[in-house]
C-alpha cells in the first residue's frame, strides 16, 4: 500500500467512525497532508467533505510547520558516520 493512497473504501470506513462519534466525543486527527488534498488521498471526494465538515464544525485547527522531530538526530548521526 503506498503512503499516497488509502485502501478503497476507506473514505466509507472513516466517514463511518467520525458519524458515530460526532457530537458524542472528542476525536483527534493528525495529518501530513493539507486538508485541501483528502479528497484526492481517500479517493471519495464526498466522504472527504463530510468528514471534514463534521471535523471542523467545532474544530481548532493547528497546523505545525519546521522540521521533523523524527529526523532530528539523523543528520548529526550522518555527519558523525554512524547511520
Amino acid at each position: 500500500m503506498s503512503l499516497n493512497k488509502l485502501p478503497k473504501n476507506a473514505g466509507e470506513h472513516l466517514f463511518e467512525v467520525i458519524m458515530r462519534r460526532h457530537e458524542l466525543r472528542s476525536t483527534i486527527m493528525t495529518s501530513n497532508r493539507p486538508i485541501e488534498e483528502w479528497g484526492k488521498l481517500l479517493q471519495d471526494v464526498p466522504s472527504a467533505t463530510a468528514i471534514l465538515d463534521r471535523f471542523l464544525q467545532h474544530a481548532e485547527v493547528i497546523q505545525i510547520t519546521g522540521k521533523s522531530y523524527r529526523l532530528k538526530g539523523k543528520a548529526v548521526a550522518k555527519k558523525d558516520g554512524k547511520s
